[in-house]
């Protein structure tokens, strides 16, 4: 199987780089754990931003100033300049292919504060931006022929003799045959790890990290895997996302007493560590958006309103609404420079999977779909090039021989319950390398996960069935996850100084 571009992932990231790439004229082809429609992408529901100034004076400068100060020292300025300038077209271009964005009484594209915001920036579709977006980009690929193929499990990279990367090793989940997919040059845009946090995460469960993992055992370098970002406001009993919208449009967050204890408005991972602090005094926390009104709630907070009535059994309209703050986000991932090139040949990052430096320490709250959509595009245009400066023929490529892990899994014993040890995982990470965090608890952290990984040929699967075994892509999924924890728990521990999201606490 053979094509110019292969981008693993359908979500923004990847079906903005199929989009660019188709543009440019070479074979492009997708394949996708899940479904394009499923992807995380539906989760960005507060909006896009882009220094329009359609509600109020509003600059492209204040945006970078911004994000930088939400970054904490660790973004790139320059990577950080070129998105925020790129905002506006890549607004513009969402608009002109059929997103269905919100709009002022005077037909201009609405837009909402987000946290750490000095203007109203986010552009948003009430609150299914992320959704929207996402079902507009698929449908553009439907109507240009975009090959997408579902259902495929990213085992490996294949490499040549030289280490770089000419395609990938493909588990057909519904088959169970393994594939091999040659290409020119691939565009990993797989998603970020947030789902190591088990049930403490917003994330689907389809977020284990799968892209980062291969890259790591591709030698690619990973960058920043110490910055993962809680949200304020994930449902108190099943960590369901409640958008960053409703603080935006001017929700209260408030504690056992109705005080007010935070700016809401202030970045995540300061209202995340606001929150936590008052859970640890005992303390109950709510988000408030009564005084909003049924109406408003309805026409700008929809879903909102249906996912408090149908997780926790409250009305917000009427009730207050229990939250905590989860894993959300997670800043780290692939290194890659200004042409989304990582440092391996052939192999291209996007989405959350990749650190493009725009993000640093904090991500900025309406500025994932942007990086989606700017370095997406910007993904597709420099695989396609690549793939024109490579004059071998398809026959020509020599992979280098890799051992399958499937091979070894066969003869994996299931003494241990990897299901088990899967969720105390997640309990792991959210105590001790989590909102807060300090020393002694990170080392425990890191002589668990340790032991996890020499005990992982203990935890084999029980099912044996080819078709569709989600027991054997369950456990590829928990392996990947642990070799993501060991180098979050890496980078965590080679930074003893707090920063953004990462705040160490002295012993």
């Amino acid at each position: 199987m053979k094509t110019d571009v292969l981008i693993i992932g359908a979500g923004g990231a990847g079906l903005c780089a199929a989009l660019a790439a188709k543009e440019a004229g070479v074979d492009v082809k997708i394949l996708t754990k899940e479904y394009p429609t499923r992807s995380q992408t539906c989760m960005a529901q507060g909006g896009m931003n882009a220094a329009l100034a359609n509600v109020s004076e509003d600059s492209i400068e204040a945006h970078i100033a911004n994000t930088l100060k939400s970054a904490h020292g660790e973004a790139d300025e320059e990577a950080v300049r070129y998105m925020c300038s790129e905002a506006p077209n890549a607004v513009a271009w969402l608009d002109s292919i059929g997103v269905c964005f919100s709009r002022t009484k005077d037909g201009k594209i609405a837009q909402r504060t987000l946290g750490g915001a000095s203007a109203p920036r986010a552009c948003y579709a009430q609150d299914y931006t992320g959704l929207k977006i996402l079902h507009t980009l698929y449908d553009r690929c439907l109507q240009k022929d975009v090959e997408i193929l579902n259902e495929r499990f990213l085992l490996d990279l294949l490499q040549k003799e030289d280490g770089s990367v000419c395609g990938a090793l493909i588990l057909n989940i519904r088959t169970g045959e393994v594939e091999h997919h040659f290409a020119k040059s691939v565009i990993l845009a797989t998603g970020g790890y947030s789902r190591i946090y088990d049930k403490y995460s917003t994330n689907s469960t389809a977020s284990t990290g799968d892209g980062i993992a291969a890259a790591k055992r591709a030698d690619a370098k990973l960058l920043g895997m110490e910055f993962v970002q809680f949200h304020p406001t994930g449902l108190k009993n099943s960590s369901i996302l409640i958008s960053e919208s409703a603080r935006g449009e001017g929700g209260y967050l408030v504690n056992s007493k109705g005080e007010r204890f935070t700016n809401e408005l202030a970045p995540r991972d300061e209202v995340s560590r606001a929150i936590n602090a008052e859970m640890q005094k005992g303390e109950e926390v709510f988000l408030d958006i009564r005084h909003l009104g049924e109406q408003f709630i309805d026409e700008n907070l929809p879903q909102e309103r249906k996912l408090a009535k149908l997780y926790e059994n409250v009305d917000p309209v009427y009730d207050l609404v229990p939250i905590k703050a989860v894993a959300h986000y997670t800043m780290g991932g692939i290194e890659v420079d200004n042409k989304s090139q990582t440092s391996v040949n052939g192999l291209f990052a996007c989405g959350e999977c990749a650190n493009h430096k725009v993000h640093g320490a904090n991500r900025l709250g309406g500025n994932s779909l942007l990086e989606i959509v700017v370095f997406g595009r910007e993904a597709g245009k420099s695989a396609s090039n690549f793939t024109f400066c490579d004059d071998k023929s398809r026959s020509d490529y020599e992979c280098k021989k890799s051992e399958n892990f499937l091979n070894a899994v066969k003869e994996f014993t299931n003494e241990i319950n990897f299901y088990e040890k899967r969720e105390s995982v997640g309990e792991l990470f959210y105590k001790k390398v989590g909102i807060v965090r300090r020393q002694r608890e990170l080392l425990e952290a890191q002589k668990e996960i340790e032991n996890l990984k020499e005990l992982l040929p203990m935890m084999g699967v029980k099912d044996t069935k080819k078709i569709y075994n989600t027991n054997l892509t369950e456990f590829l999924e928990f392996r990947n996850m642990l070799d993501v924890c060991k180098a979050v728990i890496n980078a965590t521990l080679a930074r003893d100084e707090s920063c953004g999201a990462h705040y160490m606490e002295a012993e």
